[in-house]
Order: structure tokens, then sequence, then C-alpha cells
């Protein structure tokens, strides 16, 4: 094995968590390491190239109540980045479009009768006020949603989302992952009453690079392509394995999915610590993004409420930024949230776009596929925790069993669901307790 210097601060995972954390420390001076796996940074915000311009591999936006990311950006100076626009929302149900962008749209839902319109109207505006997070988390969201809005509103509006986005586990999810839903959307809205969502120039790794940069410039390293094996403790020091180099560290901070980091420490921990670690499920994601000479519909977010159809989502990334950005091409993305045994997890991209274009047929008629230029394929093991009744008590502390070890993971965010935002948000947080404790 092949030492190297010691430092004080080593973090696990070059997210906008570990990068946060990175940022604060390097601030006060501490000597900080970042470790990617990959060859990027960003983690769930990495990025590709689409005719010169980098674009998200995971669709992203920011809702314009994103305070401590617009705070990040305003602090390093690139305010000019962000874009905030309107956007068009529908649903897809029952060979059906409809505009959801506004509360006029929702009175036109005619897949519901007018009573129940009012219903789905005034179930936001009460999960709104509801102040207490804990009162909710006895209950899955089905039942919350069910007593507010009824039975006929969560048929045809919830439970396709639900089933859409946590799949085998949609009625494990609690009330309160819902409730923060409802809530974050609700604040992000113009005067007229439509969404207003926020984008940042070159994508969300475009953020991460200029982070990344400030991070170095302030005398911290970030290392990519540097996956870490195994994390043991040896007296009073850590010693992080990456191939055939030990990195030995006085603090070690995780930022990865929890399952990984027990991974990474089972040589050492005790089975009940491990199994904590395991406990929380998580779902995966593959997302399939095409590049066509055509735009499918005028809508930014499409949810698909039809239990047929494959992809929970659609989401045609240039109806809110502009086809020139992207060498003239519509860029759509296709999501599927599914366990990582899924056949369709599996597929290669040349597999799922033909599984995928029969569908995309039936809903868009003139859709051909000769307007694909090219098509991409995703996949992200650890896309999603699984926010079940009475989570806060089954999230892990942020110390570890033994000194010096720290966990701040997006399964740890909690009321709010993980997000850029609340990965900046917990990271800062996490980096200047860090940053107290060790001056």
């Amino acid at each position: 094995m092949k030492n190297i210097k010691k430092n004080k601060v080593t973090i696990v995972g070059g997210g906008f968590t570990g990068l946060s954390i990175a940022y604060e420390l390097a601030k006060d001076n501490i000597d900080v390491l970042v470790l990617e796996s990959e060859s990027e940074i960003g983690g769930l915000a990495a990025s590709f190239d689409v005719s010169g311009e980098k674009l998200d591999r995971f669709y992203h936006h920011w809702f314009t109540n994103d305070l401590d990311v617009m705070n990040l950006i305003d602090e390093l100076g690139l305010n000019e980045n962000i874009e905030i626009n309107p956007t068009n929302t529908g649903m897809y149900y029952s060979n059906n479009f409809f505009k959801l962008s506004t509360p006029l749209d929702l009175l036109k839902f005619s897949p519901l009768k007018l009573s129940d319109r009012i219903r789905l109207g005034l179930l936001a505006l009460r999960a709104r006020r509801i102040q207490n997070w804990m009162d909710l988390e006895d209950k899955t969201a089905k039942e919350w949603l069910k007593e507010l809005g009824g039975e006929s509103v969560y048929k045809v509006v919830w439970e396709p989302l639900l089933k859409g986005k946590f799949g085998p586990y949609a009625e494990d999810v609690s009330a309160v992952w819902f409730w923060n839903k409802l809530k974050l959307r609700g604040g992000s809205r113009g005067k007229g009453g439509e969404e207003r969502l926020a984008y940042y120039t070159g994508g969300f790794v475009s953020l991460a690079n200029s982070l990344c940069e400030k991070i170095q410039q302030l005398g911290g390293e970030v290392r990519l392509n540097s996956p870490v094996s195994s994390v043991i403790k040896n007296n009073n020091e850590w010693q992080v394995c990456i191939g055939d180099e030990i990195i030995k560290t006085e603090n070690v901070v995780f930022t990865t999915a929890l399952p990984i980091i027990s991974k990474m420490i089972e040589e050492w921990a005790d089975k009940k610590y491990l199994e904590t670690l395991n406990r929380i499920n998580y779902i995966g994601n593959v997302c399939l993004v095409l590049e066509l000479e055509k735009s499918l519909s005028n809508t930014y977010w499409l949810n698909v409420n039809d239990p047929d159809f494959p992809f929970v989502g659609i989401i045609e990334h240039t109806n809110f930024k502009k086809p020139e950005n992207y060498g003239g091409n519509h860029i759509v993305y296709l999501s599927k949230y599914l366990p990582h045994t899924d056949h369709l997890y599996s597929m290669t991209s040349d597999e799922l776009l033909e599984y995928s274009v029969p569908y995309l047929k039936k809903m868009f008629p003139e859709f051909d596929i000769s307007w694909i230029r090219k098509h991409h394929l995703w996949r992200a093991r650890w896309s999603q925790p699984v926010v079940e009744k009475k989570y806060s008590k089954l999230i892990p502390e942020e110390t570890g069993p033994e000194s010096g070890m720290h966990i701040c993971s997006m399964a740890q965010i909690y009321p709010e669901d993980r997000g850029t935002n609340y990965a900046i948000r917990e990271g800062r947080r996490m980096g200047r307790k860090l940053s107290n404790e060790l001056k």
C-alpha cells in the first residue's frame, strides 16, 4: 500500500453536499480533501455534452424559494447565471392532456367532477397551512391525501404519481414527504398563480465546477476517479483506502448513500449499526434523454397519470431553456423510478428506446422515430430514499460510532426531500460545525 500525506478532513463523495462541506472548511483554512469516484464532480447533478453545451444527465431545476442554493450562488458572485421562467406543467390522463399550471387550469380539469376539483385546490391550501410536520409522521401519504381530497381525487391525481415515483413502496410513503412537496411547489409561483422555476446556465454541473474551483483556490483539494473501497480506524486516525493508496485523516465525512457507507466500514462496525445504515430503502432511476429535431409539445413538465405508461414524467427541457442552447435540438427526458432489480433498469439505451417508442407514438401520434437525432441513457442506483412513516426514527445520527466519523447524506434530509438546495444547506451546516470543532 502507498501512503500519502495526512489530511485534517477527508470527504467521501463529490456531489453538492461534499463540495459544500469542503467549501466551508477551506474558507477557514482547514486542510480538506474531497474524493469522488466518478470522472466528474456533481453526483446526481453530473452532466454530458450536447452540441458543445453541458446538459444534466437527470433533469434539474430549482424553485424560486430554494434560498440556500440562491444564497451560495450570490456568495460566489454568479447571479448572472440564474434564469427564472414561468413553466407549463400538465398531466396525461386517460389518453388526454390537461394543462395544470394555474388555479384556473385546475378548475377546468374535467376528469374530476367540479366538487372534487375544488377539493383538490383546497387540498394544496390546507396542506400548506400545516406548521408541525410531526403531526403527519404516523400517516402514510395515501391515508392523508384521502382524508384531505377524497377517494376520486386520490385515484385520479395522487395514486399514479406515488406509484410512478416509488413503485412497490408507494403505499409506504409518509404523509410528511408529500406535505413538503405541496408546500414547496406552492411557494414558487408568480402573481398570476403560475409556477416559476429557476435553472443555471451551463447546467447544474457548471455551478458544481465553480464551487470546486473556489475550494481549490482556498487551498482545498478535489480528486476525481477515486473510488473508496474501505475506511477503517487505526488508533487515533482514519485510513481511507483507494486502490493501493491509503489516505490518513483525522476526520472522515461520508456523503454517499447509506448502504455504500455500510459497505465501506463493514470490517469493523458492529452489526446493529450496519443494520441502521441498511434499514432505509432506496429506489433507482433510469432516465432516457432524447435529442429531437422537433418538439413533442409545449409542456415543460408532463406528469403521466396513466398506469400503462412506463414513465412517471416527460420533461421537455427545451420548453424551459431554448433549443438554440443545444445546437437546435429539442431535449426530452423520460424518467422512470424503479427498483434496481427491475428488468428495465438493466436495459441498454437502444433496448429502452425501442421499448419506449410505441408509448411515445400513442401519446404523441405525430411523433416519428426519425425525429430522434441521438439518445442517451443514465442510471442512478441510489436515486431516492423511501421516506416511510416515522422516518425521523430511521435516520442515522450524523456522528458515527467512532470519533471523527460523520455522515451527511441525502437520506438524512428531512422533512424536506433530497435535492441540491438541501444538499447545499446541510453540507454548509456540517462544514461550519466541523470547522468550529477543529479550530
